[in-house]
C-alpha cells in the first residue's frame, strides 16, 4: 500500500451497506441489476465515471506481486495486464474481482488521500498511484476492499434467489465428502481447501472465481464444510 494512512475499524455490517447502496445508486441511473452477473465494469465506468487502463503494474510501480492500482486525485484505476480477460479468459473472475476491489478503496478510502494534501507520498506524485494492491498485502486496509468486492459482486439476497432457483429450495449443501474426496485425489494438505462443484458452478453465474463463491456460500451458511449436529427428531428416530 503506497503512502500509508491510518485506517479506522469498519464493521462488516456498514460496508455491506455501502456496497448495496453503490449498486442501487447505479440502478437508478442505468436500470435495476436483477441478475448476475453484477456490471463491475460499468459500475466504475459509467457510473463512478473512474477512467481504466491494463498496464505492467509491478514495472510501473516498480513492486512485485501488483494486481491492481488506484489514482485517487486522477479518478483512475489501473489493473494489472495480466488479468485482461480478452487475453485471459481464464482470469475473467480474477479481474472482475480485482475491479471490485480497486472500487471498493474508491467507495471507502478515498477520503484517506484527499484530507491533507500536504501529506505528501500519499497522493498521486510523480505518477505513482494513491492506492497499490500486492497479494502479498493484507492489512486492514485490503481487507475492507475484499470485503466490499464480496458484497457488490455477491449480493446476499441475490445469491440466496440463484442458489434457490438452481437447486429448487434453500438447504444448504453439505460438503464433507466432496472435499475429502478432492483432496485425497488431488494430495491437498488439510489447509488447502478444494473448491466443491456446486460453487464453481454458481462462479460461471456470478462470473467470478470458483474459490470467492465458495467463501461466500460457506458464509452465507449456504455450503457446511462440517457435518450438521443432529436434530431432536432423529436423535428420537434412531
Amino acid at each position: 500500500m503506497a503512502g500509508r494512512s491510518p485506517v479506522k475499524f469498519i464493521p462488516e455490517s456498514r460496508i455491506e451497506t455501502a456496497a448495496l447502496c453503490l449498486l442501487a445508486d447505479y440502478g437508478r441511473r442505468f436500470g435495476e441489476v436483477a441478475e448476475p452477473p453484477i456490471p463491475v465494469d460499468e459500475i466504475l465506468e459509467s457510473h463512478l465515471e473512474l477512467g481504466f487502463d491494463f498496464d505492467d503494474l509491478p514495472a510501473l510501480v516498480g513492486k512485485p506481486d501488483v494486481l491492481g492500482a488506484t489514482y485517487v486525485q486522477g479518478r483512475r484505476v489501473v489493473v494489472d495486464q495480466s488479468l485482461d480477460p480478452s487475453e485471459f479468459p481464464a482470469k475473467l473472475g480474477r479481474y472482475r474481482f480485482t475491479v471490485a476491489h480497486e472500487i471498493g478503496h474508491w467507495e471507502l478510502h478515498r477520503h484517506l488521500y484527499l484530507q491533507n494534501p500536504a501529506q505528501g507520498q500519499l497522493f498521486d506524485e510523480q505518477g505513482q498511484p494513491s492506492i497499490v494492491c500486492r497479494t502479498s498485502a493484507k492489512d486492514s486496509m485490503e481487507w475492507q476492499a475484499d470485503c466490499f468486492a464480496g458484497h457488490l459482486l455477491l449480493p446476499k439476497e441475490m445469491v440466496f434467489r440463484v442458489w434457490q432457483r438452481e437447486r429448487g429450495g434453500l438447504d444448504p449443501y453439505i460438503a464433507v465428502g466432496e472435499i475429502a474426496d478432492l483432496s485425497a485425489k488431488w494430495g491437498l494438505r488439510d489447509d488447502d481447501r478444494p473448491t466443491v462443484k456446486v460453487a464453481r458452478d454458481l462462479a460461471q453465474v456470478f462470473q467470478v472465481s470458483g474459490q470467492a463463491m465458495q467463501i461466500r456460500l460457506i458464509g452465507l451458511g449456504l455450503i457446511r464444510t462440517e457435518e450438521p449436529e443432529p436434530d431432536l427428531f432423529s436423535i428420537i428416530q434412531n
